[in-house]
């Protein structure tokens, strides 16, 4: 290999981000990757002749390293943005609101009119919502003694009660982060709403793939990656990596060696321990005692309409969030009458280990409720994925164990 050679281990966003800005620097680099696809956790599947994202995968206008990902695979046309955020909200009692910024006002003030409107709310409630607003947007994400805080203990010490928590906060919270409110880190909280809701009015925008994930995160990044040089090895496992450059690996074609000046390992923490073992005697061996929080995605497909809404959150149920992906799955050239609307259940430690049909028995008649059309409606197909490692668990206490680029072993 070249004097520039550099090796990246994983095949996901990240590690398909860190290859072509490599190659667009003048390296040579080879990406491997343990699976026969790119995308790692963002990816999509066949159930028959519909097209399946193993699970919704949203981001937002401050997503700025997404959107140049987007950018860099010739993928912008494959997403859509929202031109201001809008995100309807539903309760199994019939009340509904809409979290909509004001067009052309200044943050935080952007968010007031959807505050005092917050019919999921009782009045006192959305004062509080409002007080607890002004409350985040003077926290500093970098003060490291935040991280020592849950999101939930700060909330109540500021006035918030069950009830702005569970209908309000934790609708952001707990999807983004992954884990919930009591649990969370503040100064991961505080970095999610001051950059996404409370710094900037656009900020919170929401976007979304409008075409199967895989178009992006395989079809588009791996035309991108060959365009720029970069050799992708697929369904090629790292045995080990040393700090001196040296990466083994196994395939089905046979095991290789690579000697190189550089190694990105682009894969979770307990991957990364795995093939680099002298990762364990540096300063970044604390990243052994991150954990991981799950995701569990509940799939209904209907034999007709029930909603217009391209995504809602829900309050007061066990659904949080549901998108339709009807158009995306190729399920409407299909069946044009019919509908497919995915579930998506954050910091899922809960329900994954449950039986899939325990998991329907919950989730289905539960968006329902919300959506009275669905029942009446015939369900044509239901089904359940999972992923058990989808995110680090963002618990108080994390940012401790977050190494930096300069913690691996001495010389690295």
């Amino acid at each position: 290999m070249s004097e520039t050679s550099t090796v990246v281990v994983g095949g996901g966003l990240a590690g398909i981000a860190a290859a072509l800005r490599l190659s667009d620097a003048g390296h040579r680099v080879v990406l491997l990757e343990k699976r026969p696809r790119l995308g790692g956790a963002a990816f999509s599947f066949m159930r028959g002749d519909l097209s399946i994202d193993n699970g919704q995968h949203v981001f937002l206008r401050c997503c700025t390293a997404y959107q140049w990902f987007l950018a860099r695979v010739g993928a912008r046309d494959k997403v859509v943005l929202q031109s201001r955020l809008d995100i309807p909200v539903l309760s199994p009692d019939g009340r509904s609101a809409r979290l909509r910024r004001t067009s052309r006002v200044p943050a935080p003030a952007h968010l007031g009119a959807a505050l005092a409107s917050y019919g999921v709310l009782g009045a006192g409630d959305r004062v509080r919502a409002a007080r607890g607003a002004l409350a985040l947007r003077r926290l500093d994400p970098a003060d490291p003694t935040l991280d020592m805080r849950t999101l939930g203990s700060y909330l109540r010490a500021h006035g918030q009660n069950d009830a702005t928590i569970d209908a309000l906060w934790g609708i952001v919270a707990t999807a983004t982060l992954n884990i919930d409110p009591d649990e969370a880190s503040l100064a991961l909280a505080a970095k999610v709403f001051r950059t996404g809701l409370l710094d900037t009015a656009d900020a919170g925008d929401v976007g979304h793939a409008a075409v199967p994930l895989s178009r992006i995160h395989e079809d588009a990044a791996a035309k991108a990656l060959a365009n720029a040089g970069v050799e992708v090895l697929l369904d090629t496992g790292v045995r080990s990596v040393t700090p001196d450059g040296r990466v083994e690996t196994d395939s089905a074609n046979g095991a290789r060696r690579f000697d190189c000046d550089g190694v990105v390992l682009a894969v979770p923490p307990s991957d990364a321990f795995a093939v680099a073992p002298e990762l364990t005697s540096s300063r970044a061996a604390r990243a052994q005692q991150l954990g991981t929080s799950p995701i569990v995605n509940v799939h209904v497909i209907y034999d007709r309409k029930v909603t217009d809404l391209p995504f809602a959150a829900a309050v007061r149920s066990p659904v949080q969030w549901f998108f339709d992906r009807t158009e995306s799955s190729g399920l409407a050239a299909q069946r044009p009458n019919a509908q497919y609307l995915a579930i998506t259940v954050s910091a899922a430690t809960d329900v994954i280990d449950r039986p899939t049909r325990a998991v329907l028995d919950k989730f289905v008649p539960a968006l329902s409720q919300l959506l009275p059309v669905a029942q009446r409606a015939e369900i044509v197909d239901a089904f359940v994925t999972r992923e058990r490692q989808a995110t680090f668990r963002q618990a108080a206490g994390t940012a401790a164990l977050r190494p930096s680029a300069g913690d691996g072993p001495d010389g690295v």
